[in-house]
């Protein structure tokens, strides 16, 4: 099938508007995601994070594009060290347990491995480097230990967030600190205090600030000036824009040339918030759900919009995931029949309309993603075709080859698309068990239906429906599906 690749469009945070997608390199995309701090269990907001910038890796990557994708870990911090005391440890402990809860997380959710995750803690070089540039351009100065950005010397502060200083500083909720020469001068490095972790520097034992251990990991591993850099909307100040100052003061280049949000997942129409204890960790959800259906949850909203975690708004996400696994089965059965023969001529026909109707889906996931990747239009797309199979289904009593070809083809590659949005790679909310048990209920029906045992046949299809399960008998068989 002939390919008609359009272009992919971006919204960029920097410029508030959509974008063409132009990489620096022509078929390669380097992309940079802010990761978690690693000091506790994390929640669905960082899945809805990790699992938007995950669909768009995949997606560039099946557009053809060689990414190269870093997402960091933040293994020291304020949060760490509190969280130490607390627990009566090493703050490396602490760092280390979380992040290996992280990656359990992200392996239940079906997030890939980013190209390179690196942590602060081993690129402390690179960060003393960086802040050694800052201070040599009269960007940074330092007070007993401490070394602190200057933002007034950057003049183009604010550009991300669209603000100007005199009304950051008016709102500016930051603790008061009479050696900085401005109250939002941000730290680039932290002298060393009793019972923190600390490495040595030229401005003696300390540990860096938050934003500069980004700015150093990413221009390591991308170089000075990269394609994307991503995160939730809570980053976009002061993080970002800070990360931009640093960066671009330094080197004198532009740092990330797009840059995408994703937006907050709100609790029953409220924010989520630790404060007003509203919040579910990805472990407490998944205890709950099977992952792709917190996945297709997490997709059916535009990726910069607000989304409502709701139990109603999940066992829908449930029901959807369940209706494509129903069809799936159908067709299972269906292709593992045997069916009738048709000349030459009607199966050309038949090669024909799939090739048309695969076209068609195709091109209308591709503009849903090519679009800012709308997820939500995308699934759109596939649920239209699933419906579109169901039709043909239910209008054919018995099926020959080659409409066996067209329901194989349409369903092979609903779940190819579906992969790229990483769906429909688990079996489903049907246990091997459960499986295994209607198989055998079926074929007891059957064997009551050919004995001309009806009242039993239909004993065991209405108790079945009391338990949420729909017998449909074919010509060729029966199959079934939950309600």
């Amino acid at each position: 099938m002939e390919r008609i690749v359009s272009e992919i469009r971006v919204y960029n945070t920097l410029t508030n508007k959509k974008e063409k997608l132009v990489p620096l390199t022509s078929g390669r995309i380097n992309m940079y995601v802010c990761g978690v701090t690693v000091y506790d269990h994390c929640h669905i907001g960082h899945a809805r994070g990790a699992i938007v910038f995950d669909v768009i890796r995949r997606y560039l990557e099946y557009r053809g594009f060689k990414v190269t994708y870093v997402r960091n870990f933040t293994d020291v911090d304020d949060k760490i060290i509190n969280r130490a005391k607390e627990q009566g440890c090493q703050a490396s402990q602490v760092a280390e347990k979380y992040t290996a809860e992280y990656c359990k997380d992200m392996e239940q959710l079906g997030v890939y491995s980013a190209t390179v995750e690196p942590k602060a803690t081993e690129h402390i070089k690179e960060i003393i480097k960086l802040i050694q540039c800052l201070e040599k351009k009269g960007y940074a100065y330092q007070v007993e230990g401490d070394v602190f950005f200057e933002i007034d010397k950057f003049s183009d502060y604010g550009k991300l967030s669209n603000r100007d200083l005199e009304s950051m500083r008016a709102g500016a909720r930051v603790d008061i600190d009479s050696r900085k020469r401005d109250p939002l001068d941000f730290a680039l490095w932290k002298s060393a205090k009793e019972g923190e972790p600390a490495w040595e520097s030229p401005w003696g034992a300390g540990r860096p600030g938050w934003h500069i251990e980004c700015s150093a990991m990413s221009m390591k591993y991308l170089g000075e000036t990269f394609d994307i850099h991503g995160g939730g909307k809570d980053l976009i100040f002061p993080h970002h824009e800070n990360e931009i100052a640093q960066s671009e003061a330094c080197t004198g280049k532009p740092f990330a040339r797009y840059w995408l949000h994703n937006g907050f997942v709100n609790i029953n129409q409220e924010k989520m918030s630790k404060s007003l204890q509203n919040f579910f960790t990805i472990k407490e959800v998944l205890a709950q759900y099977p992952s792709e259906v917190l996945r297709l949850f997490l997709l059916s909203t535009h990726y910069r919009s607000p989304i409502n975690f709701t139990v109603n708004n999940m066992d829908d996400a449930a029901k959807a995931l369940e209706r494509f696994h129903n069809t799936f089965h159908t067709v299972e059965h269906i292709l593992n029949t045997s069916g009738q023969e048709k000349d030459q001529s009607e199966s050309n026909d038949v090669s024909s309309i799939l090739e048309e109707r695969i076209t068609a889906l195709r091109c209308g996931f591709e503009r849903a993603m090519d679009d800012d990747f709308n997820t939500a239009e995308a699934i759109g797309k596939l649920y239209n075709a699933v419906k579109e199979v169901n039709v043909f289904i239910r209008e054919h009593t018995s099926f020959n080859t080659f409409e066996r070809n067209f329901i194989r083809g349409m369903i092979n590659y609903i779940k190819e698309l579906g992969g790229v949005l990483g769906l429909f790679q688990q079996s489903g909310a049907k246990s091997d068990m459960v499986e295994g048990l209607m198989e055998i209920l079926l074929e007891v029906r059957k064997i009551c239906r050919s004995q001309k045992n009806w009242a039993l046949a239909d004993k065991i299809r209405f108790l079945l429906q009391g338990k949420g399960i729909t017998i449909e008998d074919h010509q060729e068989g029966a199959t079934w599906r939950r309600k």
